[in-house]
């Protein structure tokens, strides 16, 4: 029999709100399996290590003995979630929905046993719903009600166009909690409202009200904005081995410990332990690097881990950059910085006259290209090792 406590200390592991967690004690307590649910729209091929915060969750109410429900919005998905937007997002054709659904699974199976997954499409009841019975779902909500969620309030009060498919948005996602008697149902901290609609119509219905689990969103590479595909700032679950660790072992060294405990199979105790090794002194590019080949292995195997640690450290060899690498964190507040200040900013070079003068020279290289333009703006987002003359090294991170 599981123990309780650890059950929950594990689900409750990055975790950014849960509610009620009484109830969740008290489903824990019954024994049975639970039937968690969370909810992927198939609005794009590809998942990013975002998502898998989700996924990982899932993993743990997996390994816990629990039943995963994964939903495949193919019937939301053609509404188009309007969470976080300001304006109306267009809805996907049929054929795109089901095209990124395959995907979705494939990319899914790396972190999920599927064999131990459920995957199920809303269409199978939303579609039987009709014309009639979605008149009635829309007959159990107010549109002041719609109106208390942020992103409505705001393009309401802003003179901004809400389509009425939009408010029916969330009740789909809650109906899909009556449909499938979810227990538990996971999403990202902006979709609050759309999980608790799930809850209040599981009441309406007679139902036992589902837990709401929700996770934070995690951070892209410039450790400020949500990681996002369209910011650039994202690392792919289907990238290349090379990528994936290039990109790992650029994070900051704080960024790091975010990713630990959102994206690592590592116990509680284990990551507590690296914590405390790189207090005593120990490289935290050492660690950067374990993690670094988790995630490469969790999605392409141990053999490609392994050569792509070899590669990046091969390269750092015939780079001469040292292990010990210093960063610099540059604060723009999202407008960059030209590199000639970022260099000076940094201590590379004593002036912006220096840096410009070492540009010229040919002397300076960020990520081991030569750097010939004087007026390169370095985005926020950016993070590069840069190199001037021979032995001034540091890891530059822009935001």
């Amino acid at each position: 029999m599981v123990d309780v406590d650890k059950a929950l200390a594990l689900i409750k592991r990055g975790v950014d709100e849960l509610l009620p967690e009484a109830d969740l004690l008290e489903k824990l307590k019954s024994g049975r399996p639970l039937r968690i649910k969370a909810g992927f729209d198939p609005t794009a091929p590809d998942l990013h290590l975002g998502h898998t915060v989700l996924l990982n969750k899932m993993r743990h109410f997996q390994d816990l003995g629990h039943q995963i429900l994964f939903l495949i919005g193919d019937f939301t998905g053609a509404i188009g979630d309007p969470t976080g937007k300001n304006v109306t997002r267009p809805p996907l054709s049929r054929e795109q929905v089901l095209q990124n659904a395959e995907t979705y699974k494939e990319q899914v199976s790396k972190i999920l046993d599927p064999a131990r997954m459920e995957v199920v499409f809303n269409s199978a009841w939303m579609g039987e719903l009709g014309a009639e019975g979605m008149i009635r779902l829309a007959s159990r909500h107010t549109v002041a009600r719609m109106l208390e969620r942020d992103d409505f309030a705001k393009r309401y009060a802003a003179n901004q166009p809400i389509a009425i498919h939009e408010f029916l948005y969330p009740l789909c996602q809650g109906y899909d909690s009556v449909a499938l008697k979810a227990d538990v149902e996971l999403g990202g901290t902006d979709q609050k409202f759309n999980l608790l609609m799930g809850r209040e119509l599981q009441k309406q219905y007679g139902q036992s009200q589902q837990v709401v689990l929700m996770m934070p969103l995690l951070e892209g590479l410039d450790g400020v904005n949500k990681m996002s595909k369209s910011l650039g700032n994202y690392i792919g679950v289907s990238e290349p081995p090379g990528e994936i660790f290039g990109k790992v072992m650029s994070v900051s060294d704080e960024l790091m410990w975010r990713y630990y405990d959102l994206l690592s199979f590592k116990t509680g105790e284990e990551i507590d332990r690296l914590r405390t090794e790189v207090a005593e002194g120990r490289n935290p590019r050492d660690v950067k690097v374990l993690l670094a080949q988790e995630l490469v292995g969790r999605f392409h195997g141990a053999g490609a881990a392994a050569a792509a640690l070899a590669d990046f450290e091969s390269r750092f060899r015939q780079g001469g950059i040292p292990e010990d690498l210093a960063e610099h964190v540059l604060e723009t507040h999202g407008a960059g910085l030209p590199i000639a200040q970022a260099l000076k900013s940094s201590g590379l070079t004593a002036t912006s006259s220096e840096a410009l003068r070492m540009i010229d020279q040919g002397g300076v290289r960020l990520d081991g290209e030569k750097v010939s333009e004087r007026n390169l703006l370095l985005a926020a987002g950016t993070s590069v090792v840069a190199q001037v003359g021979k032995r001034k090294f540091c890891r530059l991170v822009v935001r």
